[in-house]
């Protein structure tokens, strides 16, 4: 087999629409452990909710891998990588030899030591199989527990609270979204589940699941000595690299698998892109895991492309949120939280809480490196642009920014001649 894809999400779509860009001809074999083809993961929570059917969950329909020549294996693990060989084996016993490899096996959910956790009515949120199983016992579902109060975390409350459940979402940090927004941001969302009547608990999370003799699910006990009664719990505190298989088979890992700027893995005819890559961080330099959904795509495009004979290296990860809180617009991009005492970062904010309006622009060096937005983000995409392209900001243009009106014109002619050019068509 020429190309092997282990793994069948966003970054597999992104390498095998690279590979097409190069190689019209050579077969692509996709390996999913899952029995769906590859679906919008955060979709997941639209589902649950009730304001999407399942057909709307597909990245593509099903035309599209028969267009692209792609082989499909559904409900088939990968068990072991042979490097030497230049060969994969199912779970299934069936040996697959590849030229080039692509590991995109994503993330897997973190769950804490939480006594308890082991049995019924537990769930991740960041697959098809436990959204269907909550849809099909929503009816039976009085009140849940939701353990993180990040991105994942708020839509799984949502998403329950939207079909009658009365939800209380756990968070141990002193604020929801800590890692994707500031004090401010989290303040002005947090305030809106409260308006609308989602229960949110920050500083305290959960000591234990309590179970009966039998093991059905009882509640669970705080970390500040209360106790809450439920029906389901729902853990989701974050992913983690899903790199065993990578580990196992010798190639180089560190907090995701090592790639370099070309994502290329550390053995020959191996490469990794998605939330299981350390790849190139755009604004630090530095390799890091960032499981964006944009990052993922990005990164397989680039490995596809690569794998296929093109010498293209990936211009780099950044750092991006966009979540809708009951009609309250919010998003973060890049650097929003900045190192404290650090004076080299310039930061400017303004907060309207009556407004429900909030903006923080983080400069450094002359540049703006991240910004944070909440309700206003009319101005989202300009903002983007410039911490994206890493565009320098001179003291005059810095003022028109601040005074919130960036401009196209404000980017510097240098800028139009690289990176767009209408009469040009990129020739693959």
């Amino acid at each position: 087999m020429k190309y092997v894809i282990i793994g069948n999400g966003i970054a597999s779509i992104g390498a095998i629409e690279g590979i097409r860009k190069v190689d019209t001809e050579s077969p692509i074999l996709v390996i999913g452990s899952e029995d769906a083809p590859a679906y919008g993961r955060p979709l997941i929570s639209y589902l649950l909710a009730g304001k999407i059917t399942p057909d709307r969950l597909s990245l593509r329909p099903l035309e599209f891998y028969e267009k692209s020549r792609v082989g499909l294996k559904l409900g088939t693990t990968v068990a072991s990588i042979d490097t030497s060989a230049k060969s994969v084996t199912t779970d299934k016993g069936e040996v697959i030899g590849y030229e080039n490899l692509l590991i995109a096996t994503g993330g897997i959910p973190f769950t804490p030591p939480i006594p308890g956790a082991d049995g019924p009515d537990v769930y991740n949120f960041t697959n098809l199989a436990h959204a269907q199983t909550l849809i099909a016992k929503a009816g039976e579902i009085k009140r849940a527990v939701v353990i993180g109060g990040g991105l994942i975390g708020l839509k799984a409350g949502e998403s329950l609270f939207d079909r009658g459940v009365d939800v209380t979402i756990l968070e141990l940090s002193p604020r929801i979204l800590s890692l994707a927004f500031d004090e401010n941001a989290a303040t002005l969302a947090g305030a809106r589940l409260d308006e609308v009547g989602l229960n949110v608990r920050c500083g305290v999370s959960a000591k234990e699941i309590q179970r009966d003799k039998e093991g059905a699910l009882k509640g669970v006990h705080l970390t500040d000595g209360d106790f809450l009664q439920c029906d389901v719990v729902v853990i989701a505190i974050g992913v983690v690299p899903n790199y065993t298989l990578a580990k196992d088979a010798g190639i180089a890992v560190d907090r995701g698998i090592q790639v370099d700027d070309h994502m290329r893995a550390s053995a020959d005819g191996v490469y990794a892109a998605g939330d299981v890559a350390q790849a190139r961080d755009l604004l630090f330099g530095e390799d890091r895991v960032i499981p964006i959904w944009t990052n993922a795509y990005n990164q397989g495009f680039c490995a596809g492309k690569n794998m296929a004979g093109k010498d293209v290296p990936f211009t780099g990860s950044l750092s991006m949120n966009s979540i809708s809180f009951y009609g309250l617009p919010t998003i973060s991009v890049g650097t929003v939280n900045p190192p404290e005492g650090d004076k080299s970062y310039e930061i400017a904010a303004s907060l309207d809480a009556k407004k429900k309006s909030y903006r923080k622009l983080v400069f450094h060096n002359d540049r703006l490196v991240g910004y944070v937005l909440v309700g206003d983000i009319e101005m989202a995409g300009m903002y983007t642009a410039f911490v994206k392209f890493q565009m320098a900001v001179p003291e005059e243009a810095k003022k028109q920014i601040l005074a919130g009106a960036p401009d196209v014109l404000m980017w510097p002619d240098d800028f139009f001649k690289e990176t767009w050019n209408p009469g040009v068509v990129e020739q693959d």
